[in-house]
């Protein structure tokens, strides 16, 4: 199991056995988890909890880009590829990222460190272009602030 079920437990208490929470339940949960992702597990819990069949939550679960049904990395970093990113060179920062890393957007880093994935506007398009890691958002990128950005996150 990916997430503790007393976890998975007390986040829903936290937001209530609702559909209507079903989304912040599974957010949050899956920020709690270590790899970043629902493991089927947790997932029938939650459906479990709030009164819908497994096969919806899987639904749902795959409908919703921002839920992930495999592990990740204990890092994701969402290169923003919005217009304005891209006219500022946010195919260079994803060149600079796949030759840091040695993986390509979608893959994971064998130590399980990094995820790499495109994302739309993470609304910083003044200091274009961004990449985010968690809630943190690092803009006016070059080669090397990316390199010093990825040594920190190695560092933990």
């Amino acid at each position: 199991m990916n997430i503790p079920k007393e976890v998975t437990l007390e986040v829903i208490q936290k937001y209530g056995a609702s559909n209507e929470q079903m989304l912040k339940i599974l957010i949050e949960l899956q920020r709690r988890s270590e790899k970043s992702y629902i493991d089927e597990e947790t997932a029938n819990i939650v459906a479990d909890a709030i009164g819908i069949s497994h096969n919806r939550m899987f639904e749902v679960l795959t409908f919703y880009a921002m839920l992930e049904t495999k592990p990740k990395g204990k890092y994701i970093i969402e290169v923003c590829n919005n217009t304005p990113c891209y006219f500022n060179k946010s195919d260079a920062v994803m060149t600079t990222l796949i030759e840091e890393l040695g993986i390509k957007p979608g893959e994971t880093t064998y130590d399980g460190l990094f995820s790499l994935q495109f994302t739309p506007c993470v609304g910083a398009c003044d200091i274009g272009p961004v990449i985010k890691i968690k809630d943190q958002v690092y803009g006016e990128l070059t080669p090397d602030k990316i390199k010093e950005i990825i040594a920190s996150y190695r560092k933990g």
